[in-house]
């Protein structure tokens, strides 16, 4: 797979919630003591000439970022330890290659890819963008999954995928099944990218915590959503099945108290071993 600290390959994957503002709350600190070979960033919301050079290519690590052309908006990155033999910016699509939701990198043995798939909101055209990312990207995950089985590679997709697949993945479940991210439809189309005679990938993270409610990943930064753990999984590691396979832990870096978040998302962190 990868010739990572022996034949081990640490991910993380976290939605910064706009990566200048981390950057002052923790996220710094954080980055300076992580294991992790790769990290997957998700709505950076920023120019890379916007950042510190500190947070922009930080040393050690080779750094790509996709940010949107809406400036201000979205914006995904990825660091590695190593060196990528290739990087893509978005996956084809003509209406969302600009839009800052998707960047893949091959390393030895395996394609890893940031996503940050749009939020949408019920009877709105966020909602109808979000279909269409959704049918334009499943197209996507399979033609990768087919490629890289081809060249004896593994793909693994970390992000916000903006999506509780099942009731164990959201607290308040009652009160959100007819809310953007929990709607059947939704729920029905992720169930496709993990179908092993669709998509054909497996949530590397239930697979992990198949008996758990959670691990929450997002809660609100209103009323006491973090304090009570009423919070959604919606950031996924999602591996072709033999990487998944490999997964030996997946940990959320779930903050001490609500003043030392530095964001509205966790870090969700999955170990693999050869």
């Amino acid at each position: 797979m990868c010739g990572y600290r022996a034949r081990v390959l640490t991910v993380t994957s976290v939605n910064v919630n706009g990566l200048r503002a981390a950057a002052k709350k923790g996220f710094v600190e954080w980055l300076g003591q992580t294991e992790a070979d790769v990290l997957c960033l998700q709505e950076v919301r920023a120019e890379p000439e916007q950042l510190p050079e500190h947070v922009r290519t930080p040393e050690g690590w080779h750094v790509t970022h996709a940010p949107a052309a809406a400036k201000g908006r979205a914006g995904v990155s990825l660091y590695t330890r190593r060196e990528p033999d290739r990087v893509q910016v978005g996956f084809g699509s003509e209406e969302f290659d600009g839009s800052g939701r998707y960047v893949e990198a091959d390393l030895p043995g395996v394609t890893v890819a940031s996503l940050y798939l749009p939020s949408g909101e019920v009877g709105t055209e966020r909602q109808d963008e979000k279909e269409r990312f959704m049918g334009e990207f499943l197209a996507h995950l399979k033609g990768l999954r087919e490629r890289a089985a081809a060249e004896g590679r593994e793909v693994l997709v970390c992000g916000d995928w903006n999506i509780a697949h099942q009731k164990a993945d959201l607290k308040n479940w009652r009160g959100n099944q007819k809310n953007s991210g929990f709607l059947p439809e939704e729920r029905e189309w992720l169930g496709r990218v993990l179908d092993p005679a669709d998509g054909g990938y497996v949530d590397v993270v239930r697979a992990l915590h198949p008996d758990t409610e959670g691990p929450y990943s997002w809660w609100s930064y209103r009323g006491r959503a973090f304090d009570n753990d009423s919070g959604w999984r919606i950031d996924l590691a999602v591996a072709t099945p033999r990487l998944a396979a490999r997964a030996v832990k997946a940990v959320v870096e779930r903050a001490a108290s609500h003043e030392e978040r530095w964001s509205d998302h966790a870090p969700v962190t999955v170990v693999f071993e050869r």
